[in-house]
């Protein structure tokens, strides 16, 4: 299981050894998510940011506008494979390279990255755990410089078992072989208090496991791996079953995705529109506690 992690999650310290790697390539995934409360998150670019500082090679990619389908019913539904295709090659990464990816902002942007990589079938993704703040604080460098790499031909393979739509999450309600996980926080999954996205609540059946649990609230460094086991296991999730995350909008989702492949639950998928979808349409059951 650490031989897991470690290809999962890098520390600023092996990443500044590798920065001349030519099998790697990195991503600043800075997105700024603000909660709105109802309907989907305000979205600033990191873009800015990106260009006052950002780790030696990397580029910067948008959560919304590139790494999200411009033409979907909803925010940030998963882009269509010739999206990621045109976009990895023109940045010159290939399917061979080792992608590591990092924000300024919160890691939940940063795995819903991840999760589009995997989703499109990209293996080698890995994340700086801490981020960039751990890297400043680590006193690596920072540079202005825009990094320029020979473009590629990048080829993505959708991966069907990580992506599931409403009439998967309508079948798992009743199915015990599979575990419906929400993301939220839990006065969210209680229907009591935050953001929601046309009716407070959760989808029937479902079980909490709030995404901003997983990650340290100051370092933003994740939990151990003992820690996340027993948040899953508390929550009733059993590690024979098939693990469907889901949010509002498919991105704290992400983070219980990618802690679900950090403890080894490699059987999940993510329910990409979630509740974006789910409780705005009147046919589809919702439940709360309010």
């Amino acid at each position: 299981m650490a031989k897991r992690r470690s290809e999962l999650l890098v520390e600023p310290q092996w990443l500044a050894e590798h920065l001349d790697d030519p099998d790697i390539r990195i991503l600043d995934c800075t997105t700024y998510m603000t909660a709105q409360p109802t309907g989907p998150s305000k979205i600033d670019s990191g873009l800015p940011d990106y260009r006052k500082g950002h780790i030696p090679g990397a580029q910067h990619v948008d959560m919304v506008t590139q790494m999200s389908d411009p033409s979907g019913e909803y925010p940030y539904t998963l882009p269509k494979p010739g999206q990621l295709d045109a976009l990895f090659s023109k940045l010159g990464i290939g399917n061979e390279h080792r992608v590591i990816l990092y924000a300024r902002s919160a890691p939940m942007t940063v795995t819903r990255v991840w999760y589009v990589l995997r989703a499109l079938g990209h293996q080698q993704v890995s994340l700086l755990d801490g981020g960039f703040a751990r890297w400043e604080s680590e006193g690596l460098p920072v540079v202005t410089e825009v990094p320029a790499y020979e473009p590629t031909v990048y080829r993505s393979r959708f991966d069907p078992r990580r992506y599931v739509d409403r009439d998967d999450v309508r079948a798992a309600i009743d199915d015990d072989a599979t575990v419906l996980v929400n993301s939220l926080g839990r006065n969210q999954f209680a229907g009591t208090g935050g953001a929601h996205y046309g009716r407070p609540g959760r989808i029937p059946g479902s079980v909490s496991v709030p995404a901003a649990e997983l990650v340290d609230p100051k370092t933003h460094m994740y939990q151990s791996n003992d820690v996340i086991e027993k948040a899953f296991a508390e929550a009733g999730v059993a590690p024979t079953q098939r693990a469907v995350t889901y949010c509002g909008g498919g991105i704290a989702a992400s983070t219980d995705a990618f802690a679900l492949e950090l403890i080894g639950h490699e059987d999940w998928a993510l329910y990409d529109n979630s509740l974006l979808e789910w409780s705005t349409r009147a046919e589809l059951p919702m439940e709360s506690d309010a």
